[in-house]
């Protein structure tokens, strides 16, 4: 799959939102060691760091925390019909050897979080008024700019449902102008 290299999202995730498995494990654990906490905990955790952008399924988190639980990284105390994991001493051994890692994960994490609410902000003027809130300034005479983002808004929707391959078509349309934009019309080089 095509990373988002050098692109709005940094290369931690690939086209899909996306973690490697080992990648998540170390994030997991990570969370572990503030609390223990449940599967969905986890998952919400997670949704909310990134604002939204990485929502990782059940199928996803669960077989990750089994795997940490059987690798003895992790342990589960069993709470009626929900289960509570907590790291271990050999979990959090593995979390201080992969510090770095996941410090640079977990800011990316938050990084992509604050992205994603500046433009939810941003497209929420649309709905409450062109020149009100925080982003005044920053709507006005924007005009052309509403025009655009209004028709870019149509597109989607009238192209949703889409698949996989047309989701990953239009999500390198939309990085390759977020790109342009942040450039500040500079043509990018390829190196």
């Amino acid at each position: 799959m095509r990373g988002f290299k050098g692109g709005m999202f940094g290369d931690a995730f690939r086209m899909g939102r996306k973690f490697a498995a080992g990648d998540l494990q170390l994030v997991i654990l990570a969370l572990l060691a503030e609390q223990p906490r449940h599967g969905y905990e986890l998952i919400k955790l997670l949704e909310e760091r990134s604002g939204g952008f990485y929502v990782p399924s059940p199928g996803v988190i669960y077989p990750a925390l089994t795997y940490l639980e059987e690798t003895g990284l992790a342990e589960v105390e069993n709470e009626g019909t929900k289960k509570l994991y907590s790291i271990t001493e050999a979990g959090r051994r593995r979390v201080e050897e992969n510090r770095d890692m996941i410090l640079h994960t977990l800011a990316k994490l938050e990084r992509i979080g604050e992205k994603m609410a500046y433009v939810k902000r941003v497209f929420e003027t649309d709905r409450h008024g062109a020149d009100e809130g925080d982003d005044g300034d920053f709507m006005q005479d924007g005009g052309d700019i509403r025009a655009a983002r209004m028709l870019l808004r149509s597109a989607l929707r009238m192209r949703y449902p889409w698949s996989k391959l047309e989701a990953a078509r239009i999500a390198g349309i939309l990085e390759r102008a977020a790109t342009e934009i942040l450039q500040g019309g500079r043509p990018q080089t390829r190196g």
